[in-house]
């Protein structure tokens, strides 16, 4: 079984002692780097090489949104996801905004921190279940007020939604009743119009774009 390699930076020792032990014991992660600021984040990173990086938004010499996006230009390859206590869904937007792939807070557990690790590294995105929530009441809330959004149709709306929630085409077709082919359809003209290449792109380009 692959080990997965993790590095963590936060500006709490505590927090980074508390992570470190509580996945200790998970056969599955290496904990290869703990971080307490983004001078020693960037450092250390080329010589520890972790495949992903858990990274807090409010750190003492640079914020973590910032540092996300320096961090992805030079390691194409590292995987981020946030790990904060910031709720408010305009650092989520950002932080997906300069290239994270997933958005954890830090009342997590352990085995949404595995889960969240896989996601990523299967190339998918990661949002927490409360952060999905916010998202999509602000769209379903957009939709109420605003009508259609620019571009795309109610049911491209409808299933871009539905992508957000993470749901198969399958499921899409059944919550939606529509068929298979006709939710594909409708993604290819959502990716068409978004210029986005594959479901991550859809919901970085649709939030970049605030319509999610």
């Amino acid at each position: 079984m692959t080990i997965i390699k993790l590095a963590i930076t936060d500006d709490h020792k505590m927090v980074l002692k508390g992570i470190d032990s509580m996945l200790k014991n998970t056969f599955e992660i290496e904990v290869v780097g703990t971080y307490e600021n983004g001078e020693e984040t960037i450092k250390n990173i080329e010589k520890d090489k972790p495949d992903v990086l858990l990274l807090d938004i409010n750190l003492p010499d640079i914020n973590g949104i910032d540092l996300c996006k320096q961090l992805l230009k030079k390691h194409t390859d590292l995987k981020i996801i946030a790990l904060t206590n910031f709720d408010d869904i305009s650092f989520t937007k950002r932080m997906l905004k300069n290239g994270a792939h997933g958005y954890l807070l830090k009342n997590t557990d352990k085995l949404e921190i595995l889960e969240a690790l896989k996601m990523v590294l299967s190339g998918e995105l990661y949002i927490q279940k409360d952060i999905q929530k916010k998202l999509l009441n602000q769209t379903t809330k957009k939709i109420n007020d605003n009508g259609l959004q620019p571009n795309l149709t109610r049911r491209e709306q409808d299933v871009l939604i539905a992508i957000s929630e993470e749901l198969t085409t399958q499921q899409i077709s059944e919550k939606l009743f529509i068929s298979v082919k006709t939710v594909e359809t409708h993604r290819m003209n959502i990716m068409s119009k978004l210029g986005a290449k594959n479901s991550v792109g859809i919901i970085k380009i649709a939030i970049e774009k605030e319509l999610l």
